[in-house]
């Protein structure tokens, strides 16, 4: 540990208070959860509960390279979250702005096959099976009326 303190840490192209512990600071990028930062923490050998403001750069550095090989860490595949991808068949582990591009992707395709799910999607209707006889009306919302006498 080192005794300088940095108040903003550079991380995969995000800004993260140096106040904030190890576990919380690699927990803001999205894409890794608590879960996953403990476990980052761990391989590197630092306290969860240490500041990431106080960390020296080099350390900063061995996390970068750590979190954009997380598939090749040799971590359980139930820990990924992109599992038999579509394109490669391989499991993979998505961060920062590649998890929007994929979801976007992921939902071009199945609009172009014309699945349920994309046929859904394209309509703006919900996908996941929920009640909508009630809820997710747009326009012109229906109630009931009074009689005129």
């Amino acid at each position: 540990m080192s005794t300088e303190f940095r108040h903003i840490v550079r991380i995969i192209d995000r800004d993260i208070d140096g106040s904030k512990t190890v576990v919380d600071a690699l927990s803001d990028i999205k894409g890794i959860g608590l879960r996953l930062a403990n476990i980052i923490a761990a391989k590197m050998g630092l306290s969860p509960s240490a500041r990431i403001g106080y960390l020296p750069s080099e350390k900063i550095g061995e996390i970068e390279k750590i979190i954009k090989n997380i598939d090749e860490s040799g971590l359980p595949s139930w820990l990924l979250n992109r599992r038999k991808d579509i394109e490669t068949g391989k499991d993979r582990h998505l961060i920062s702005s590649d998890i929007d591009l994929q979801v976007k992707a992921d939902i071009e395709r199945e609009k172009a096959l014309w699945s349920w799910r994309g046929y859904r999607h394209a309509y703006g209707l919900k996908v996941r099976g929920q009640r909508t006889r009630t809820t997710g009306r747009t326009g012109k919302t229906v109630g009931v009326t009074k009689k005129k006498r």
